[in-house]
């Protein structure tokens, strides 16, 4: 309840638009917090099928590297990729850590 002075109350229609209001903008955050958790979501879900599929094709490279006496080649640069990402996360971590 608010104190209002007698004159100074708002109108009943006036009331009534800021409820809509209130509800308006209560219904919107819900609303873009619920696509931003889906979109999230949608990011986050297929992470661990493409870790098992890049794992499976690894090993089938390795196989066939094997059998053919060859040098798995994208195995090792895949590995350098990913240290060299390493290597950055760490720099950047260490510049604003200081």
């Amino acid at each position: 309840m608010h104190a209002y002075v007698i004159t100074a109350r708002p109108g009943r229609w006036q009331r009534a638009a800021r409820r809509a209001r209130v509800c308006t903008v209560r219904t919107a955050a819900v609303a873009g917090m619920t696509l931003l958790g889906l979109l999230v979501l949608a990011f986050r879900l297929p992470r661990p099928i493409i870790n098992l599929l890049a794992k499976g094709a690894t090993h089938l490279e390795l196989w066939v590297s094997l059998r053919l006496d060859l040098p798995p080649l994208g195995s090792l640069s895949g590995a350098a990729v990913a240290r060299e990402f390493a290597r950055e996360f760490t720099n950047a971590w260490n510049k604003t850590a200081s």
